[in-house]
Order: structure tokens, then sequence, then C-alpha cells
């Protein structure tokens, strides 16, 4: 339950309305401890600004690449159905799988 959290909080993350976040608690954080808010301040935004585009395009990246092998996958005669939902898994669960198939190739 836990690792299905982390998994969810890791896609909310890579949502635009994370940078309205980063944006309201930069607001906040002028409005009630200004003094605090100098350099490091705005290097803390950026860094955590930047984060966030960085996960953004990650996201995107896989996505595409899931939608293109998904793709692939309905294509091909021969291919299994159930390689098709194996990204809702845990990564353990997967790496299993991974292994399992590798196994099953060498004779």
């Amino acid at each position: 339950m836990m690792r299905r959290a982390i998994t969810n909080f890791g896609t909310w993350s890579a949502h635009p309305a994370a940078f309205a976040i980063v944006l309201v608690y930069g607001a906040l954080w002028l409005i009630f401890e200004p003094h605090t808010f100098d350099w490091h301040g705005i290097a803390t935004l950026a860094t955590w600004t930047m984060t966030l585009f960085i996960q953004r395009a990650e996201h995107r990246d896989t996505q595409a690449m899931h939608a293109k092998l998904d793709e692939l996958l309905h294509v091909h005669g021969k291919a299994r159905n159930a390689l098709t939902g194996l990204d809702d898994r845990e990564p353990e669960e997967i790496e299993h799988f991974r292994k399992e198939a590798r196994a099953g190739d060498n004779p």
C-alpha cells in the first residue's frame, strides 16, 4: 500500500498543478518570513521548479514510450496481452517478470 502511495505521489508531482504549489509556497514565504527570503530562498525555489520541470519531462517521455510499446504489443499477434498492464505493477514485480522472461529465452 505504501509503494502505491509513493508511486501516486510521484505521478501527482509531475502534474502541472505542482508548479502552482511552488508559487503558493513562495508567496507564503514572502508573506510570513520575508526577512529569510534571500538569494538562498530564490535558489531553493529555482531548484524545486527545475526538479519539477525535469520530472514532468521524464514522466511525459515515459508515458509516450509506454503508449508506443502498448501499440506494438497490440499489433504483434504473438504478444501476450498481460504485458500491456505490466506498467501498473510494482517495480519489484516488473523486475521479477523480466528475470522470468530472460530465463525463458535461454534454452
